[in-house]
């Protein structure tokens, strides 16, 4: 059977591509797909070791059995709802939390937004491109994404957020492209009654946010460019369980 397989930050430079297209038996597991790369492509074996694996833009696990024309995408450690023009790979018609963008974030645009009149507090987070990285100056970034996948992953972060935080509305907003120092590059905004749980949830959204979604950043530096270095994924995303 034949899959196809898609490459993100790090391991593309690693595969020299970005995507692949795999012939395996049937019955194949995630974990055949990823031995594969690791006998056909050696200078990837020490980077599986630390990947996540998506199949139809859902995280699995390595004993997921494989059917032909599945779609797997390679996920290394990642990096650390607007009104408008339904983004690309959300359903229309439906209430969205997130959006993904290639423009500066509005940020008070979505904070206006957001707030209702039984609103005690509005926390805002942004996190903005800075100047250096462990002593070297940083020219630009560049963030990438599973797109589909990110927004879908987004979305259920939005809707956890609501319930475990009793909070009353989350827009979750992230930029793709190139970006300047002191551009925005993530807003999360977080309605609700009261301080504490606005702060918990917006915490709570941007560490999650950081750790689970498929977004990565290259960052430019005068003697260079890297892939930035991510976090390890949770054990219960790398199982397939998140």
């Amino acid at each position: 059977m034949r899959v196809r397989v898609l490459f993100f930050g790090m391991l593309k430079d690693l595969a020299g591509r970005s995507s692949d297209v795999v012939e395996l038996p049937d019955k194949a597991v995630v974990r055949d797909l990823l031995d594969h790369y690791s006998t056909e492509v050696p200078r990837m074996r020490e980077a599986l070791a630390s990947i996540a694996v998506a199949v139809n833009q859902e995280y699995a696990g390595p004993e997921l059995v494989l059917k032909a024309d599945d779609e797997v995408g390679m996920l290394p450690p990642v990096s650390g709802g607007s009104e408008g023009e339904t983004p690309s790979g959300q359903p229309a018609g439906r209430r969205r939390y997130a959006s993904i963008v290639r423009e500066i974030i509005d940020t008070a645009g979505a904070l206006a937004r957001i707030k209702h009149g039984e609103d005690g507090a509005a926390v805002v987070f942004e996190g903005v491109v800075r100047n250096q990285t462990r002593g070297r100056r940083t020219l630009y970034l560049d963030y990438e994404a599973y797109e589909e996948m990110a927004l879908a992953e987004m979305e259920k972060l939005a809707e956890q957020a609501l319930k475990q935080f009793a909070v009353r509305d989350v827009a979750l907003v992230h930029r793709l492209g190139r970006l300047e120092i002191g551009e925005a590059s993530v807003l999360i905004v977080v309605a609700s009654a009261h301080r504490a749980a606005a702060f918990d949830a917006c915490r709570w959204l941007i560490d999650t946010l950081k750790r689970t979604v498929p977004i990565w950043k290259k960052e430019y530096f005068e003697d260079g460019a890297v892939w930035a270095d991510g976090e390890a994924f949770p054990e219960d995303v790398r199982r397939g369980n998140s």
